[in-house]
């Protein structure tokens, strides 16, 4: 969909700004919550992160604000650097652009950037939210990469598929609406 680097560059934006949320509420509410609340003996998440002083990364408490903006930049790094560019180079060796459906050339693109963002994230996950204070063992860290990589892997294919992308491409449709239309006249 994106035609030049510019809007690649917006795509990617826009993805990432969408996943980062999803991923730190899923990671945060549904994965950890009952142990945060636990933990912090109080009924609600946020509460518990809040009485905690926030989440514990690169061995320190910060709060969700900032956990969104590390992993926003890691992940958007990511995505325009290898996500991106790779997944469409992978997805046309499976398929010929012009002569398959485009929903499933697009779908394929999509599965290739979570089989990839995936593994790569969860690894970059790992080692930011690695217990440091623990002391440091290259076994763990790989336990904590897989686990991980099990968790999200199913929240990011189907989430992906079913509601992220689809909310990507309307609003850079809706954003580049003039520069499609154009294309589409010509």
């Amino acid at each position: 969909m994106p035609r030049n680097q510019f809007q690649r560059m917006i795509f990617a934006f826009i993805t990432v700004v969408i996943t980062v949320h999803a991923f730190v509420f899923y990671n945060i509410y549904v994965l950890n919550g009952d142990m945060l609340r636990s933990f912090n003996y109080t009924s609600s998440v946020l509460t518990a992160v809040n009485k905690q002083g926030g989440i514990m990364m690169f061995g320190k408490m910060l709060p969700i604000w900032a956990v969104v903006l590390v992993e926003f930049v890691f992940a958007y790094t990511l995505e325009i650097t290898l996500g991106s560019s790779l997944s469409f180079r992978i997805a046309s060796r499976m398929f010929d652009m012009k002569t398959t459906n485009p929903v499933i050339f697009e779908g394929t693109i999509i599965t290739v950037t979570v089989a990839i963002m995936c593994p790569a994230m969860s690894f970059i996950a790992a080692i930011i939210y690695f217990p440091f204070f623990e002391g440091f063992n290259l076994i763990v860290l790989l336990c904590h990469w897989l686990k991980l990589v099990c968790f999200n892997l199913p929240f990011a294919f189907f989430s992906q598929h079913l509601f992220i992308q689809p909310l990507v491409r309307r609003i850079f449709r809706f954003l580049f609406r003039k520069d499609i239309k154009n294309k589409e006249n010509r």
